[in-house]
């Protein structure tokens, strides 16, 4: 039986502040490891979003997944992500948004709640190092993610949607 609560990394650390995902994930494992909640709580990291990930979603009460974004608002965003109607062109690279009409499509259910933290990020390219404002909002962004972990029920996490 899978934890009822995933945490969805998504990023390279081999580009700049793409690594700010996979690195609140490993910030996010010591606490959920000192505060013991390894068995309500699992995480997981990839470089991007695939059809196979809606595997990982099914039997969770929630989801929630963290990335970097570039032109996200300061120092990051976090909200509900809703099943989109629109078609799904299917790539390498999927959306939350796109992955959640896959799972309705797979399972022929309405998949768990889906939020997602962006982190905003400055650096992307190749080779870069994670900026010194990218580890500031990852210091924020874990702080965040802290705080709502001890309070995932969807009515409160739905209050604290849209807002950092």
């Amino acid at each position: 039986m899978p934890a009822p609560i995933l945490i969805f990394a998504v990023g390279n650390e081999s580009r700049g502040d793409d690594a700010l995902a996979p690195l609140l994930l490993r910030r996010l494992q010591e606490w959920v490891a000192s505060e013991r909640l390894g068995e309500q709580i699992e995480l997981l990291e990839d470089f991007q979003l695939q059809v196979e990930h809606v595997a990982d979603m099914s039997g969770r009460r929630l989801v929630l997944f963290v990335d970097a974004g570039m032109d996200t608002p300061e120092p990051y965003v976090f909200y509900r992500v809703e099943v989109s109607d629109s078609p799904v062109l299917f790539s390498h690279a999927l959306k939350p948004e796109a992955l959640l009409a896959v799972y309705r499509q797979v399972y022929r259910e309405t998949p768990p709640p889906i939020f997602v933290l962006c982190i905003r990020g400055e650096r992307f390219d190749l080779g870069d190092t994670l900026s010194l404002k990218a580890e500031i909002r990852l210091e924020a962004a874990l702080g965040f993610m802290r705080s709502l972990l001890r309070e995932t029920d969807i009515p409160s996490l739905e209050k604290r949607a849209g807002g950092r």
